[in-house]
């Protein structure tokens, strides 16, 4: 699967910029590729669909933070560690997403989810997830805790 079979839309998040009420951010990730590997990656060794629990989210910067720093946003399988999906964006927007998700989570104190993430297969959704934790490592592989965001109580 190529990078460029993703394509990422992110919504309610320009609420952090003007102070209006928060609303729980949520991110679409729409695949063109071919659909039978993606559904392979996003199945478990039961053979079900993987659920939000067994998923990480994480963006990887390729750059020292800054500004146009880009990182490529991950989902990976938690059980087996490998990538389910990668694609490339700018850090500054993602960071955006992540502060979106922390104030929404501060404000609602939501058990379920700070954030939600579907992915579709030729714009037909697949699975959606809510998630409380989004980690972001530095350029050479260091978690940046103070950029994460990690639900109080998590010890990584």
């Amino acid at each position: 699967m190529r990078r460029e079979h993703f394509t990422l839309d992110v919504d309610n998040v320009d609420w952090v910029d003007t102070d209006d009420e928060p609303r729980k951010p949520s991110v679409s990730i729409d695949f063109t590729g071919p659909a039978t590997m993606l559904r392979e990656r996003l199945t478990g060794t039961d053979g079900d669909v993987l659920e939000a629990g067994e998923t990480d989210v994480a963006l990887r910067l390729q750059d020292p933070l800054g500004d146009d720093a880009r990182g490529v946003v991950s989902v990976t399988n938690r059980i087996t560690g490998e990538f389910i999906l990668e694609l490339n964006e700018a850090a500054d927007d993602v960071l955006k997403f992540i502060r979106a998700a922390r104030g929404y989570g501060e404000a609602a104190n939501d058990d379920d989810g700070r954030y939600e993430v579907e992915i579709t297969l030729d714009g037909d959704p697949y699975v959606t997830y809510d998630k409380r934790t989004f980690l972001v490592y530095d350029d050479e592989g260091s978690l940046l805790r103070q950029h994460s965001l990690i639900p109080s109580g998590v010890e990584l």
